[in-house]
């Protein structure tokens, strides 16, 4: 790649020394035409500074570039503006501007935001962090979450996961702006002085004179400068005035950012045509990415336009091709210039408002060209051909200055507005996200009601005299003409100017004000429409044809929506004539907009076959839910003003009958009769014509009609309504056939249509669209039904259900003789039909239809949803519809029908309904779907039974009726409905022959509860019979009429009451007899005083008693059934014992002879205290304990045996860091790693852990081979298994499934000791190992370098230097089995490869040592477990984790036979080298004492000590001896490394009373280190601290020492050791046989022990680490913690959008993520932060587990809310975050936005997991069970 030709250091180092702003600012004033100067003067120096090569700038070339950016460039222009030096001139500015009203602070990427959901005027009003602690808001109910945008689909923007979040800066903080909140707009920081903003000083006036006019000079030329560049489109020239003196032919190969290509796309591109590194192309690709834009190429023209064909050629075959451009370098180094300026200016005018405003004027001034020629203009309308990074400077720049100042605002929300069309244009042919877009400042002003108000009319705006002359055109086109720009535009809306609508359309008074003088609705709906141009014939929208571009471009239009939303998110509190005109001009543009969806995507039955391709709905429905908030805002701001309703009311209907006009046309007309009633209607069939479910404009009809009756408009001005031309037969026509669709659905008769019918009923009835589609059809049916005759509605309705003539047949007993084969379809049409009438009489809980308060009908949700089962928040929330502010009311209501139940460490916390509110349980509300229903149904009966109650589930008591609707009760008693239920009710007495359904008996029996209720309120609130006009039960009791011949409904129920097959409804119809017998009596009685609830229960009382009689009865008979049954099998089993008496005989005596044993053999699980011993000869062995184990492969039982078939424990071995205390210690070469020796800062660690389940070796071999042939076979199909990679030896479990990489081969337990040998003493002891040593390192070294010594070493009798034939000693170092031999090799190799991360080598001398430290570390990662959970070392351990230990500690002990006995010889020798000398050894590299961790070396030492017990002869030492003085020599040396390591700390109190032995003898041992060391140990006089320190250090080592020695030796431990209780200390030191004051061992053995003392500490790396030369390690070791997390979440998120990417030049990390182990913050799921790990490129995540984690990581990903656990490179899992809401649920993605708080039980919990080394487990497990096709890339986290 070319190098850029720029002036060197040395020439711009001249101009440094030379060049003089002052001077330069003076020349500018005294010039005639400044702006010539100025432009002369960036002619000569902006090529020189900012002429940048292709390739990545130094961090020493940036620093030197911006030090002459600010010297050449911006000094001058600061020394210009301020007439003197700038640091003095601007705070003299600051001073003088006073505090700032408003906030403003900009917010940054991530940056955690604060809604009040009490006070904020809608969703978009936000406070920052610091104004939200010092406002009145943070204790109200409130909203947080981090700034960002919407979830993407992975293009350019992104390059992990299938969907990934974006998050962008942008928007500011709303404190100060009153139009923002309902109350408290201004916390404490910005709280206003008592200015009026009418007469509010213009803060240009408080500028010096001359500032002033020297600022409208340069800011003039300054921001003209950057607007003529960044709108330039010449490649090779440059603006009048900028052409440099001398042409150089120098160019940038200049690619640009799209949302079309991929990250890999663009790298191969790259790397194809520039010829660079994958790290370069990825380098380019991000800066792309983040800029917009990057230079890839520089050089000369010729150069540069090579590698722009191979780009375009390359990315020209599928798509487009990315944007390419080669351009001089003097125009790049202007452009850039132009960003550096505008930043400039954002931060310069922070310092006064009075710049601010200068700027403003300078800004909206009109150019020479006339309309649309101001800079912002041009800014504006140039957006969709600028790059991402210069949108955003801009965008920022308009942030910081109009949207800043009030008044300008206003002047650019009209400019704003009469640009939106041709924006929104733009933008949708963009392909840029919509925040980069201008458009998305929308919301900043289209959600000010008083602006918005203001849209329709063509007055100029009022703050004219502020700025020059500025006349706003009255037409709309620049609001469009922003729009259509955006939607050709191909970025995202979040790099769009239109995405400054969201800056302008959310201030009320800016919203009022563009609806009013800019007919903003018009526009905005009249925008949208012309983007959906894909009609058909009758001109609705047709979305079934749309191509790729075309489904683009319908997701660039509803952006348009979100801009109405702003719009009307706040309603009016007052009207004017003008805003009236306005809006129901908008509202008639919007029903243009809905009858264009009227009817669209009609359906017809298929019939025959099966429908060939599914037809496109998802748009569709995409379209109506994003609407849905919009409807409910039109019909909200419709009923805040009479006059707006009523003519709203008369377009929507004028509107409803154009759609309706050919309804009837063409069609049969018909005349029906039923019960005595006739109806003339037309024939419509559903099953064969075509049907819509798409009717928004007559569900807005419903809507405003139910809105005329809440505010009782219809009531006192009916003369104004056009009830006259209301037809309630087309009223109810289309909502009908809807329902009935549905119904037909249900019923399984559109089955051939596939799935995309389903899934539109699914949505219908869905939360998300039910509001305005469902729930408005029911409300339409209920209008109409209001206005017919019951009868009449009744007719129609069976005819469009195609059920007429089954009721209207002379004999009803027709439909069964006929043969119809959908008998169970028209059942199910039935059941559904009785359904809609319940639902048409019984939904009163709407404010409108029926007398009730809003709330109400969202406390009618809640306790249905309720009833089903216990809920979280969440599931209440999502079934509850949302407001536009995305409010529920849930909170103001849940509290008083539901109680709350707090979650544990599990689960979420969870609303239960309280008891009294069972009773409003309705089985058929009109929200429960059929599984819903269901369950309710379910779980209330069972509640009633728990309760003692009957099961009967009658309605609850409905609230009134308003008047326009108290006609719907007149249903219930109509004679239509009497037939229909008189018909069930005689189908239902005969108990076979399918023509009816036990849910349509139960829907019949409902409506005739719900009749009796209807009644009986009425007769409680009337004065007298005479006014009640709702006779039901008088009606019931006439006999049928035709065509029913049967008696009275009565009778039937009568009859029923007693049939035996209708059991289950016995209960409701005793209730509605009941019932029947409430009315009559209140009836009967001569008083008008309404019935009470006492007397109306007496004849309940008496069938109750009869109930109750009946089931005493019944429960007697079951219990006589019981009682013979068991006689019964008494009997039988009597018979039985007789026939097998001698089987019987013979266990009986071996129960009794195993009873007579136990009683005189004493009892070996408490032995006595003086055989509690783990170590040395007088321990107790487990010799006699047979271990008896079952495999779970082949179920056989197997006795544990070393010569015996090998069983195997399943095992997962893996690195470890969790003890670690030095995270920072680099990671060794593992082909030079010597593991003999462990530092005790245990940096890292092998840990072993089992799942428990054992096998035989070969049921296991068989097992492995057939998990790794189907592997083998599944990645021929599919991707590898991803829970456990069989390369690396990973299977699971084959019970539990538990991820697993090895075996641990199950060995007998140890012997006990021989007794009859003699137990020698240390001294003697120590002297002969030292001989035993000593010759087999001579013997050793002579048969390596084959050269004998002068002096041969004295070797102890009966010890065999070269008695080492195999064949002799194969017996005594082989005591097993081949095959337990080889699981023994196999596990060793296990452990080797892991934690080396090696190639197996059965050859090299480590296998055997890292056997025995996985051993050891997980013996003390376990012990600090119990120690830090404060449960007893023994008899608390989970079985897993004790059979783990057993057998690992007795494979341990044994897996030296299968090494050569020459290397475990030598690993003795270099162990006992650290302890003592050993004579005539040249071992010079042991390690001093602080080095070496003293319970590895314990280990180390005990399981090598038997090579060289075996080898001696004599008889005369046991190893147990050896076992017991290695044992007490290592505790002296840890005593020593403790007391090295005291450290003084503060004064204390010190124990009163006479000094203690042990406190005597721990003085004189420190006094004796004192004097061998010197000045290195502090002076202590303290011998109780001492000994304190020295218990307490010691301890661990203790603890550990006793699970090794009882595991390995099978010692059963003390009764004191099985609890927490007093003594701990003295029973573990006689459990290890140490005396309970451990400094006897160095007082009883002083003259042995004081030489080595000496040795230790005169090693010279015991003084180099004590005075600080290496890393020390204090005793006892602190556990390892996770870090501590703030208790609000929020800080978290807030230190988040702090941090930077490290390798992105200062960009804010997309993905801040925090590990859990350091809490260092990483840039994951970025390929910025990618590195290479053993040759692979991973992700930052995956990277820091290698150098914090050996492998495994624990990170919050602090934006999404998510805990990422990882496991090496190719696994991980999301588990559920630490931190709960105030309803104990996370929030995955902070999507709720509810305040989180830090739980720590369940952090405790991932502290747990971490410690207990389950993070591997849990990740398979999880992987295991989301096995999905698209996996997720871990290793890029």
């Amino acid at each position: 790649m070319a190098e850029p030709s720029r002036d060197p250091p040395s020439a711009l180092s001249a101009d440094f020394m030379s060049f003089s702003p002052g001077d330069t600012a003076s020349r500018w004033l005294a010039c005639a035409d400044l702006q010539q100067e100025v432009y002369r003067h960036l002619a000569e120096y902006v090529p020189r500074v900012l002429c940048q090569g292709g390739g990545v700038a130094e961090q020493q070339e940036e620093q030197r570039e911006e030090l002459a950016l600010q010297l050449l460039l911006l000094a001058p222009m600061e020394w210009f503006l301020l007439g003197g030096e700038p640091a003095a001139g601007l705070a003299l500015l600051q001073q003088g501007g006073g505090a700032a009203a408003l906030c403003g602070h900009v917010f940054k990427v991530g940056e955690p935001t604060y809604s009040c959901r009490e006070c904020a005027a809608d969703p978009t009003c936000v406070l920052c962090m610091q104004c939200f602690l010092s406002s009145a808001h943070r204790h109200h109910r409130y909203r947080v979450s981090p700034t960002r945008t919407r979830t993407t689909r992975t293009r350019l923007t992104g390059l992990l996961c299938p969907q990934m979040t974006t998050s962008g800066g942008g928007g500011f903080c709303d404190c100060g702006d009153a139009e923002a909140w309902k109350t408290g707009p201004s916390c404490q920081n910005h709280t206003p002085a008592n200015r009026n903003l009418e007469t509010e000083e213009d803060p240009v006036s408080l500028l010096p004179p001359a500032v002033e006019e020297r600022s409208y000079s340069i800011f003039s030329i300054i921001l003209q400068y950057a607007v003529d560049l960044l709108t330039w489109e010449q490649e090779d020239q440059l603006p009048a005035g900028l052409e440099p003196l001398q042409r150089s032919d120098s160019y940038y190969c200049m690619l640009f950012n799209d949302e079309a290509h991929t990250y890999e796309q663009v790298i191969y591109t790259l790397q194809k045509a520039v010829s660079c590194s994958q790290k370069e192309a990825v380098s380019f690709a991000t800066t792309v990415d983040r800029d917009g834009r990057k230079s890839v190429r520089f050089g000369d023209h010729q150069f540069c336009e090579q590698a722009k064909a191979v780009i375009v050629r390359s990315t020209s075959r599928q798509s487009k091709p990315l944007r390419v451009q080669v351009m001089h370098s003097a125009l790049v180094a202007h452009q850039c210039f132009a960003l550096k300026a505008l930043s400039w200016l954002g931060q310069l005018i922070q310092y006064s408002d009075g710049l601010r405003r200068v700027l403003c004027q300078v800004g909206l001034r009109p150019g020479p060209e006339g309309e649309n020629s101001s800079l912002v203009d041009r800014l504006m309308l140039n957006d969709s051909k600028m790059w991402k990074g210069a949108r955003n400077v801009y965008h920022q720049l308009l942030m910081n200055s109009l949207l800043m100042d009030r008044k300008f605002k206003k002047l650019f929300a009209i400019r704003f507005a009469k640009n939106y069309r041709r924006l929104q244009t733009d933008f949708m042919e963009d392909d840029h996200d919509r925040l980069v877009s201008v458009t998305a400042l929308s919301v900043q002003l289209f959600t000010v009601p008083t602006v918005v108000s203001s849209s329709s009319s063509s007055a100029a705006p009022t703050p004219l005299s502020l700025c020059p002359p500025l006349t706003p055109d009255p037409r709309p086109q620049n609001y469009e003409r922003l729009q259509s720009d955006f939607i050709r535009d191909d970025h995202d809306r979040q790099f769009s100017v239109t995405d400054l609508s969201v800056q302008i359309f959310t201030v009320p008074s800016l919203a009022r004000m563009l609806m009013v003088e800019e007919n903003l609705m018009m526009t905005i709906i009249r925008t949208f429409v012309d983007q959906l141009r894909h009609r058909d014939a009758q001109g609705r929208f047709q979305f079934d044809r749309y191509t790729a571009q075309q489904a683009f471009k319908f997701g660039r239009v509803q952006s348009l929506i979100g801009d109405l939303k702003y719009v009307l998110i706040s309603p009016p509190p007052q009207w004017s004539q003008q805003l009236r005109t306005k809006f129901l001009d908008g509202f008639e543009a919007f029903l243009d907009l809905l009858r264009c969806m009227q009817g669209m995507d009609p359906v017809v039955r298929q019939v025959g076959q099966h429908i060939e391709m599914e037809p496109e709905w998802e748009a569709a429905f995409t379209l109506q839910m994003k609407l849905t908030h919009i409807i409910t805002m039109m019909q909200e701001w419709c009923s805040t003003d009479e006059h707006v309703l009523i003519e709203a009311y008369k377009k929507c209907l004028s509107a409803l009958s154009q759609c309706q006009s050919d309804l009837p046309d063409g069609e049969q007309p018909i005349s029906l009769s039923l019960a005595g009633h006739a109806v003339d209607t037309f024939r419509y069939q559903v099953s064969q014509e075509k049907v819509s479910i798409h009717l928004p404009v007559c569900r807005l009809l419903a809507g405003l009609h139910v809105l005329l009756s809440r505010t009782e408009v219809a009531s006192r001005l009916p003369e104004q309504l056009p009830l006259g031309e209301l037809s309630p037969h087309l009223l109810i026509e289309l909502p009908l056939r809807c329902l009935v669709l549905c119904a037909q659905v249900h019923a399984g008769m559109w089955r051939r249509n596939g799935f995309s019918l389903i899934n539109q009923i699914y949505y219908y009835h869905n939360v998300k669209c039910r509001v305005e589609m469902f729930d408005k059809d029911l409300a339409m049916l209920q209008v109409g039904a209001s206005m017919m005759d019951p009868n009449h509605f009744l007719m129609i309705v069976l005819s469009r259900f195609e059920l007429f003539h089954t009721f209207s047949a002379a004999d009803l007993r027709r439909r069964y003789r006929e043969a119809n084969k959908d008998l169970a379809q028209q059942n199910t049409l039935i059941e559904e039909m009785l359904h809609l009438v319940i639902m048409v009489v019984g939904e009163r809980y709407v404010p409108g239809v029926g007398q009730v308060e809003p709330l109400d009908e969202v406390r009618r949700e809640i306790l249905h949803q309720l009833c089903i089962r216990p809920m979280a928040h969440s599931e209440l929330v999502k079934g509850l519809p949302e407001n536009g502010n995305k409010e529920t009311g849930l909170e103001r209501v849940i509290d008083s029908v539901a109680s709350f139940r707090k979650p544990g460490v599990t689960g979420r916390g969870l609303y239960e309904l309280r008891p009294e509110w069972s009773r409003h349980f309705d089985l058929y509300f009109h929200h429960y779907s059929r599984a819903d229903q269901s369950k309710a149904e379910e779980a209330q009966r069972k509640l009633r039974r728990q309760n003692g109650e009957d099961t009967a589930l009658p309605p609850p008591r409905p609230p009134p009726l308003c008047p326009p609707f108290a006609s719907l009760v007149n249903l219930l008693q109509s004679d239509a409905l009497l037939a229909l239920e008189g018909a069930v009710l005689q189908w239902a007495g005969e108990p076979s022959g399918g023509g009816w359904t036990e849910s349509m008996l139960q829907r019949v029996l409902h409506l005739v509860a719900m009749a009796l209720l209807e009644e009986q309120q009425q007769l409680e609130s009337s004065g007298g019979d005479e006014d009640i006009s709702f006779t039901f039960s008088s009606k019931i009791t006439r006999p049928g009429e035709a065509p029913s011949t049967s008696g009275s409904i009565l009778a039937l129920l009568e009859n029923l009451q007693s049939a035996p097959h209708l059991e289950v409804h016995k209960d409701m119809i005793t209730w509605i007899l009941k019932m029947v017998g409430n009315i009559k009596t209140t009836r009967e009685r001569t008083s008008g005083s309404s019935v009470s609830v006492s007397h109306g229960r007496r004849p309940e009382e008496t069938v109750r008693d009869k109930d109750k009689a009946e089931r005493k009865r019944k429960a007697e008979m079951a219990r006589l059934r019981r009682e013979k049954v068991m006689a019964q099998m008494s009997e039988m089993q009597k018979h039985f014992i007789n026939e097998n008496k001698e089987l019987f005989q013979q266990s009986m005596e071996e129960l009794e002879a195993a009873a007579t044993t136990a009683e005189h053999s004493p009892p070996s699980s408490e032995p006595t205290c003086a055989a509690q011993i783990c170590v040395g000869p007088r321990r107790v062995g487990g010799a006699e304990r047979r271990q008896l184990v079952t495999c779970i492969l082949c179920q056989e039982e197997q006795e544990v045996r070393g010569h015996g078939r090998a069983m195997v424990l399943a095992a997962f071995i893996q690195r470890s860091t969790v003890l670690s205390k030095n995270r920072s210690r680099g990671v060794p070469d593992p082909e030079r790693l010597d593991p003999l020796f462990v530092h005790p800062d245990l940096s890292v660690g092998v840990h072993t852990a089992s799942c428990g389940h054992i096998m035989h070796a070969t049921c296991w071999q068989r097992y492995f081979e057939a998990v790794q042939q189907k592997e083998q076979r599944r990645q021929q199909r599919l991707r590898g298994h991803t829970s456990y990679d069989v390369e690396n030896g990973e299977f699971l479990c084959p019970l539990c499934e538990c991820l697993s990489n090895t075996v641990i081969p199950l060995l007998p337990h140890a012997c006990s000791p021989a007794r009859s040998l003699e137990h020698s003493c240390l001294e003697t002891w120590l002297k002969r190992t030292n001989q035993q040593a000593a010759a087999l390192d001579s013997t050793h070294r002579k048969q390596s370098h084959g050269a004998a010594q002068q002096a041969e070493p004295a070797v102890p009798d009966g010890f065999g230097v070269s008695f080492v034939p195999h064949d002799v000693t194969s017996s005594l170092r082989n005591p097993f089995s081949s095959g337990v031999s080889e699981m023994i090799n196999t596990f060793s190799m296990s452990a080797y490869k892991v934690g080396l991360k090696v190639n197996p080598n059965e050859q090299d001398p480590r296998v055997p040592v890292l056997s025995w430290s996985t051993c050891a570390y997980t013996m003390q990662s376990i012990e600090r477990l119990l120690m830090d959970e404060k449960k007893p070392l023994f008899g608390s351990l989970p079985c897993r984790q004790n059979d783990c230990l057993s057998s690992l500690t007795r494979f341990s002990s044994a897996c030296w036979t299968a090494a050569p006995i020459r290397t475990v010889q030598n690993h003795f020798i270099r162990l006992l080298s650290v302890l003592v000398l050993v004579p005539d050894s040249q071992l010079e590299d042991a390690p001093c004492i602080l080095d070496v961790d003293m319970f590895h070396l314990l280990v180390y030492s005990v399981l090598s000590s038997g090579s060289l017990h075996s080898l001696d002869q004599s008889g005369r030492s046991s190893v147990d001896s050896a076992h017991l003085h290695l044992l007490h020599l290592v505790t002296v040396a840890h005593l020593v490394q403790v007391l090295l390591t005291f450290t003084a700390g503060e004064p204390s109190m010190d124990q009163d009373g006479e000094e203690s032995e042990e406190e005597r003898l721990t003085c004189q041992l420190y006094g004796r280190l004192r004097d061998h060391l010197g000045r290195c140990l502090p002076d202590v006089s303290s011998g109780w601290r001492l000994w304190r320190c020295v218990r307490a250090g010691v301890l661990p080592f203790l603890r550990t020492a006793a699970l090794f020695f009882h595991y390995m030796n099978s010692a059963s431990p003390p009764a004191d050791l099985l609890g927490t209780g007093p003594g701990q200390w003295e029973a573990l030191c006689s459990y290890l046989s140490l005396p309970s004051n451990l400094l006897l061992l160095y007082q009883n053995h002083r003259t042995l022990l004081e030489p080595l003392i000496h040795r230790w500490c005169c090693h010279p790396g015991v003084g180099q680490v004590l005075r600080g030369g290496g890393v020390l390690v204090r005793f006892p070791r602190e556990s390892n913690r996770l870090i501590d997390l703030p208790e609000d979440y929020s800080i978290l998120i807030n230190q988040a959008s702090s941090f930077t990417c490290p390798r992105s030049g200062g960009d804010k990390s997309r993905a801040p993520t925090l590990c859990l182990v350091c809490g260092c913050m990483l840039c994951s799921q970025s390929y910025c932060c990618q590195t290479e790990v053993e040759g692979e490129d991973v992700g930052a995540c995956t990277a820091h587990t290698f150098t914090c984690g050996a492998g495994i990581g624990l990170f919050l990903r602090v934006r999404e809310s998510q805990v990422l656990f990882v496991a090496g490179k190719t696994k991980g899992c999301f588990y559920p975050p630490p931190y709960l809401d105030d309803y104990g649920e996370t929030d995955p993605g902070l999507k709720r936005g509810n305040p989180l708080h830090l739980c720590s039980e369940r952090y405790q919990k991932i502290e747990r997991l971490w410690r207990q080394h389950g993070i591997a487990e849990v990740i398979g497990h999880a992987q295991e069970a989301n096995q999905t096709l698209v996996a997720i890339d871990w290793q890029h986290l």
